[in-house]
């Protein structure tokens, strides 16, 4: 098990990378752009040269040295590096390199003092001295901004040093191998490794960003964290679609939130159709004398309510049952833009009886599903759903009904869904992918233990799959979450899925799509 919950965490990460991976490649080409300027534009241009000193442990013998004498040799060059960075030996470097170097470029290469001679730190900083490959050889290495300086600063030490290192250290000698020639080509800065190097930085940094910001982010984005840390049954996975539209044209364009509307994805419809079979078994399961009335919610406003509540009706209304959606949400109502009817009269009229509902409802406006739109807007909606007309009304509906819909508002933001409670079997709760959090999720749960309300699902809504619904090969389950018996539940659809059974189907539409609207 430990195991399987480490390849699962794996995968969750491969999974949030790839869906970030535009962010990744721009980050990486931007520290790549970052460190090309910073090369080209910022680092200074260096030049290096050197030039090798070998130092012997006895000037005499020039022949048939022994082991000894060698390994001697070797430990005079630690030696003879210390006292070559001795301010006596830079100074006189300096002196040196003054005399046979131009002054202006002296200048750009080292700080010079007042005195007019070269600072010996700067001398310092531009020469680095080591044994070459651990062997009797000292290695003098120069690099500063001016090829000739470089190859002076070393001819400098060349001949400063033999001298000066018998005369101090008393042991020894140093004899030095050719001269230091004059590189023209840069050693500093080396481009390609630097954009390399950001390349590399840029997309690192943005993948720890990407899993920081995953982590940190507290939004519902999988069916069973919704299941395993709220206890609440899934009803559904809805997949994003539909085409994003400006305020203003959700009268023109609200059929096609519909899975009426040809363009609509197959997968989506087998969806619905799938939460349609889920649903009639949550409802067999309930307690409720109104069990065919059952409200539609989210925990915040724009989760896609509305559009969920009207799929669902249109669904069950395809299996032959006589449906009846009722919009509850008497303070932002949609169904009438959906089913692109007049909302004169509605439910208010109806629940303050200033019409009856036969003059209210609207008919077939597909075949087997009437509309019940909000009508006058009320100055109290809530008190009016808390009536005790209304529960009459729910439940004269719930007898002329197979299925009564009541889409109302977000649960987390007004009580109306809480004070119908007792007339309905519960509440379908619709919650939005990467949007709605586990802190809303368990605030709407709240309320709803407070006011006795039955919470007979979740659906998630709008979910972003990888590669988006083009050539997208969807695999959807049906699958029941509820126990039922077989006579309580065959009143109530002609649908039977025992088993779980699984399709396969490549959609190919070359747009993505999202169900929802300004007013969900």
């Amino acid at each position: 098990m430990q195991e399987n919950q480490e390849e699962l965490s794996l995968k969750q990460i491969f999974d949030i990378l790839i869906s970030k991976i535009w962010l990744i490649i721009l980050m990486g080409v931007l520290g790549l752009l970052i460190a090309f300027g910073v090369s080209k534009f910022i680092m200074p241009v260096l030049y290096r040269s050197s030039v090798s000193l070998y130092v012997k442990s006895n000037a005499d013998k020039k022949e048939n040295m022994s082991v000894s004498e060698i390994n001697a040799s070797k430990s005079l060059v630690e030696t003879y590096i210390v006292v070559l960075k001795n301010n006596t030996v830079l100074k006189e470097v300096g002196n040196n390199l003054i005399n046979n170097v131009d002054e202006d470029k002296i200048r750009k290469c080292f700080s010079i003092t007042d005195e007019g001679t070269i600072d010996t730190s700067s001398i310092l900083s531009c020469v680095s001295m080591q044994s070459s490959n651990g062997t009797e050889v000292l290695e003098i290495r120069a690099t500063t901004k001016d090829p000739e300086v470089s190859a002076a600063l070393c001819n400098s030490f060349s001949k400063v040093a033999p001298s000066f290192l018998v005369r101090v250290v008393g042991a020894g000698s140093v004899e030095t191998i050719g001269e230091a020639e004059i590189n023209d080509t840069p050693v500093s800065p080396r481009t390609k490794m630097n954009c390399a190097i950001g390349a590399f930085a840029g997309m690192f940094l943005a993948v720890v960003i990407v899993i920081l910001a995953d982590l940190l982010d507290n939004s519902i984005k999988s069916s069973d964290d919704i299941t395993n840390k709220c206890k609440l049954p899934v009803i559904g996975e809805i997949d994003q679609f539909g085409t994003k539209i400006k305020k203003g044209e959700a009268e023109v364009s609200a059929k096609r939130y519909t899975i009426l509307d040809p363009s609509t994805p197959f997968y989506v419809n087998e969806s619905y159709k799938a939460m349609r079979t889920n649903i009639t078994f949550a409802l067999a399961a309930s307690k409720s004398k109104n069990r065919n009335v059952f409200a539609v919610a989210s925990a915040n406003p724009s989760e896609g309510k509305s559009t969920t509540a009207a799929n669902i009706a249109i669904a069950l209304s395809q299996m032959d049952c006589k449906v009846l959606l009722v919009d509850a949400d008497l303070r932002k109502p949609v169904q009438h833009r959906i089913f692109r009817t007049n909302n004169k009269k509605g439910l208010t009229n109806v629940l303050v009886q200033m019409d009856i509902f036969e003059d209210c409802v609207k008919r077939d406006v597909i075949p087997n599903l009437d509309l019940l739109p909000t009508g006058t807007k009320p100055p109290n909606p809530s008190e009016i759903l808390a009536s005790d007309y209304t529960a009459d009304v729910l439940m004269g509906l719930s007898k002329l009904y197979d299925y009564v819909i009541v889409d109302t508002p977000p649960v987390n933001v007004v009580s109306d869904s809480m004070v119908i409670s007792k007339s309905i079997a519960g509440i379908l709760l619709v919650l939005k992918y990467g949007s709605t959090t586990f802190d809303d999720l368990k605030e709407a749960t709240r309320r709803s233990e407070l006011s006795n309300s039955n919470i007979i699902g979740c659906v998630l809504n709008g979910i972003k799959r990888k590669g988006g619904v083009h050539n997208y090969k969807y695999k959807y389950k049906y699958k029941s979450y509820y126990s039922y018996g077989s006579s309580s539940s065959s009143s109530h659809h002609n649908e039977h899925h025992e088993h779980e059974h699984e399709h396969e189907h490549t959609s190919g539409m070359g747009e993505d799509h999202e169900n929802l609207t300004e007013d969900d």
